[in-house]
């Protein structure tokens, strides 16, 4: 293989075979092919003189596309659709004359691009649901362990891991539900001329203009679509593209937030991702297993959220019924939108199969912030059973959690914020009454119970409805 022309490295390090298969060229254009025999088909259905030996010979020739003769001829017409209009001819002599017959060039750009976002978007949907289940089965297993949660990622009040899990899997839970939405109303362009009026199958049909407009409904049904937009230029909307990349754009924001929180346990020691038996972590640094597959997804997912703002210029900039500034930007930026959320949600999945997560550090961090973390327990104990006064109290936390804290900072002391309390007459407590406020301190709140209604109310009618989606490989290419 030749290493002398740029190739982009989302087909060759990031994006799953299926997925580069469906933005292939062999799928592009043997897809044109299908679009102009459903075009003849339709056309002879309603009276056209189509032999059904011409179409015959189209279905003969789908695939075997001769692709530097396509080269060649739009070297010299310089458009794509002509060139292939040519060499499809060229291998279907008796069908040559009949080929792309009242159609312009979106009947086949257009609407083979609409069949591969929705082939590409049931993929994604398949990849979102794996990762849905591989989240929901952490979640699971670690609904009741402890941890230190965290706002401003300063230590705050415990939750459990099982809990954080939740927290991803209610942004995937979204992602999947505006996926869903966006995949029911996507349609075909249809085939409706130059400008969206017809006109041409007007004509093709002798001025009948139901035939003029059944000719689009057959054809949505042979490609698997129930219909077409309603009204359209030359070119369906570009809108199509800003909501499918927008949705796309989420789920690589939701992974971000994931592959964010992975890097912050990481550094603590609390969770490894995965990491072979020879995999380097650092060329200089030899003890090091930095989170690469994490980061890989933050660097992925962030090319897709900047490029969701392709579409919506392209959208914005449309002129009247078509204007040709959106064909070599959305040559790129769907197809790779695509192909790096096939990639992220792969590492997704992949890091979450193979997570190792260390409980005894777990509990060495919430250890050394269990002090500050139960004072409010110990604040409404002595009220409660010693007769304190609650202000009081408060203000002998601060001062001894103040200074607790100003200890380990300078000192690197242990947190000796009991001992403190325990010193300290206002409280009045003994070391017995301490460990009993700890031990009944419901540290983690509802936490555990949260997790397991969560998992048993939301995520599972999901898996259960899409269970055929169930399985597949998330083996990371690098």
């Amino acid at each position: 293989m030749s290493k002398d022309q740029y190739e982009s490295p989302l087909g060759q390090r990031y994006a799953s075979r299926e997925m580069k298969h469906i933005f292939s060229d062999d799928v592009k254009f043997s897809t044109w092919r299908k679009l102009w025999i459903a075009l003849a088909e339709a056309e002879r259905d309603l009276g056209i003189d189509i032999k059904q030996e011409q179409i015959d010979e189209m279905q003969a020739h789908i695939y075997d596309i001769d692709y530097e003769k396509a080269a060649e001829y739009e070297s010299r017409l310089r458009h794509d659709v002509m060139a292939h209009v040519h060499t499809y001819g060229d291998c279907c002599p008796s069908a040559k004359g009949i080929i792309h017959l009242g159609a312009t060039s979106c009947y086949v750009g257009d609407n083979a691009e609409l069949i591969r976002m929705r082939d590409a978007m049931a993929l994604i949907k398949r990849e979102l649901i794996n990762t849905i289940q591989a989240l929901a089965e952490f979640a699971a297993e670690y609904k009741s362990l402890p941890t230190l949660a965290y706002t401003h990622f300063q230590a705050a009040q415990p939750t459990t891991l099982g809990k954080r899990a939740c927290l991803w899997l209610q942004d995937l839970l979204s992602d999947l539900e505006n996926l869903e939405f966006q995949m029911k109303k996507l349609k075909l362009l249809g085939c409706r001329g130059a400008t969206g009026t017809c006109a041409s199958f007007l004509e093709l049909f002798e001025g009948d203009g139901n035939k003029a407009q059944a000719v689009e409904d057959i054809i949505c049904r042979k490609m698997g679509f129930d219909g077409a937009y309603p009204v359209s230029g030359q070119t369906n909307s570009r809108k199509v593209d800003y909501d499918t990349v927008s949705v796309l754009s989420g789920i690589c924001q939701s992974a971000t937030k994931f592959s964010n929180d992975i890097r912050l346990m990481s550094h603590l020691k609390e969770v490894d991702e995965p990491f072979t038996e020879d995999q380097i972590g650092s060329s200089a640094m030899a003890y090091k297993r930095n989170p690469m597959r994490s980061e890989r997804i933050a660097s992925l997912a962030r090319y897709v959220i900047c490029d969701a703002m392709n579409p919506a210029f392209t959208a914005a900039g449309q002129w009247f019924e078509r204007t040709l500034d959106d064909s070599a930007n959305r040559r790129i930026s769907v197809s790779e939108a695509f192909l790096a959320t096939d990639g992220v949600l792969t590492l997704y999945t992949n890091i979450l199969r193979g997570m190792r997560v260390y409980p005894a550090v777990i509990q060495k961090h919430l250890d050394a912030e269990m002090p500050f973390m139960v004072t409010e327990n110990i604040m409404m104990y002595c009220v409660t059973h010693k007769g304190g006064d609650r202000q009081v109290l408060h203000e002998h936390v601060r001062q001894h959690s103040v200074a607790a804290g100003l200890n380990i900072k300078q000192n690197g002391a242990d947190n000796d914020l009991f001992d403190r309390i325990l010193g300290d007459p206002v409280f009045g407590l003994d070391r017995a009454e301490l460990d009993k406020i700890i031990a009944e301190g419901r540290i983690t709140g509802l936490a555990e119970k949260q997790t397991a209604d969560f998992l048993r109310e939301y995520v599972k009618p999901v898996l259960d409805a899409n269970k055929e989606l169930l399985g597949g490989d998330a083996t990371v290419n690098v």
